[in-house]
């Protein structure tokens, strides 16, 4: 089974978040839901975002192998970390008892915005802010970066800068006594995160109370430190009036619409310009070298039609058998075409793919992959920065040899709409390269024989 013949594969999708509206975000994202994600052109609803991010999908198109690509390949897998900590928070947060729940009320984009302009007014108003250093560097660009005095390390420090814990959050202090160097570090750790969050929250009239009884408090000033602060190893690529209305909201609450001005970006980057890029990607079934290898061997399937064309022509032998470098240029027109839209015909033949750099080197002792010896940090909320330019694989995949490459190790595409996706491709790529070859081969058998041998 194919899709229809004139299917075409998605186009690459460069970032345009900054020419579209808040509003035109959401109802992109609405309408998308509604139709399944069949609104995109060249991705099947089997391949749909809701689909991959809900685990209804087999390797390569799965969450894990989406992960992958944002952090290898796109290099913003920020974005899909921090939509699926939203996605389990929302539940989470709904999970709570009614009584939790109103201590921390809903957060409209409009009080939001509100907000942020107050505070901007009043800051330009009065020219002075308390700002720390952190705060200073965390609102540089923003709105509320003023030139007013900074505090200095002279000053008394924030006597708050460690707030409590709460009965929602598990308790990163060690439950033993002594000196234990395990739990001083891990405490050494979530005071810098309370530290930072609590910088991001004392300028521009913004109070921090690391007393609130507000459910998820703690976790709220990690995502901070994590997400949101200029600086934090997985910073959103917010602006500045972003991070400010964001800051605004939760500093008044926990509630997951505060997120509200931030999860539309997020979500909309996804859905509209990772997702089609991440489908135009595993579409191609080799490696670059390999597809390299093909395009060659197309054009060299074709320079050896046009040869033969040129030598049966000059000699005594009749125009039939001119038909013979029709082989040449159907072998040849076929593999460029194949190889032109990332795919390698020998590969398609069997239906494998080559695997990927990052998971040659997952489990070379036993020849398998194990999806535990892949980067399982990538799918923690809370994390270092997305940074692999250091991870074992890099420099040993840069000493494999090329001939290598081109014949590396293959595996059997899961995934059944992908297979229906390359079988339409390959079948479009006989097709062009029958037309072609039928109108080359034409030209040959019209020309007059040479009878030269």
């Amino acid at each position: 089974m194919v899709y229809n013949i004139s299917y075409r594969r998605p186009a690459h999708v460069e970032s345009s978040a900054s020419s579209i509206s808040h509003e035109q975000m959401a109802q992109s994202i609405a309408e998308s839901v509604h139709s399944n994600g069949s609104s995109l052109s060249g991705i099947p609803d089997a391949l749909s975002f809701d689909r991959i991010i809900a685990g209804g999908t087999c390797p390569p198109c799965t969450t894990r192998d989406f992960m992958n690509y944002l952090i290898y390949i796109e290099r913003a897998a920020e974005n899909l970390q921090f939509f699926l900590w939203y996605r389990d928070y929302s539940k989470r947060f709904a999970a709570l008892p009614e009584t939790e729940r109103k201590l921390s009320p809903e957060w409209s984009l409009a009080e939001a915005e509100a907000e942020a302009a107050q505070a901007n007014a009043q800051t330009q108003a009065t020219g002075k802010s308390k700002i720390s250093p952190e705060t200073a560097e965390v609102f540089k660009g923003t709105d509320f970066a003023t030139p007013s005095k900074i505090i200095g390390a002279g000053e008394p420090a924030n006597p708050f800068s460690t707030p409590p814990q709460t009965s929602h959050e598990k308790s990163d202090a060690s439950p033993w006594g002594g000196s234990n160097d395990g739990a001083s570090s891990v405490q050494t750790r979530g005071k810098s995160i309370a530290q930072k969050a609590a910088g991001a929250f004392e300028g521009a009239d913004l109070k921090w109370q690391p007393f609130t009884i507000q459910p998820f408090r703690e976790e709220i000033a990690r995502i901070i430190a994590t997400y949101i602060a200029d600086g934090s190893p997985r910073e959103l690529n917010l602006s500045g009036r972003e991070r400010s209305a964001i800051l605004h909201a939760l500093e008044n609450t926990t509630h997951p619409s505060a997120f509200g001005s931030v999860i539309v970006n997020v979500e909309w980057s996804l859905r509209f310009q990772a997702h089609p890029n991440f489908i135009r990607w595993t579409i191609c079934n080799g490696n670059r070298p390999r597809v390299i290898f093909a395009r060659g061997l197309g054009v060299g399937g074709i320079v050896g039609g046009i040869i033969a064309a040129i030598i049966i022509t000059l000699s005594g032998a009749g125009r039939g058998w001119r038909v013979l470098a029709a082989i040449g240029f159907i072998i040849g027109v076929s593999t460029l075409i194949a190889a032109w839209k990332g795919m390698c015909v020998v590969l398609h033949g069997m239906h494998h793919r080559h695997l990927r750099p990052w998971e040659l080197f997952a489990s070379e002792e036993d020849g398998t992959i194990s999806e535990f010896d892949m980067k399982k940090e990538s799918f923690e909320s809370f994390g270092s920065s997305n940074s692999y330019e250091d991870e074992p694989w890099v420099a040993k995949y840069e000493k494999r040899n090329l001939i290598r490459k081109v014949f590396d190790r293959e595996v059997w595409i899961q995934e059944p709409a992908l297979r229906q996706i390359q079988d339409t491709i390959f079948l479009q790529a006989i097709g062009g390269s029958i037309i072609i070859s039928a109108v080359a081969v034409g030209i040959f058998v019209a020309l007059p024989k040479g009878n030269y041998f």
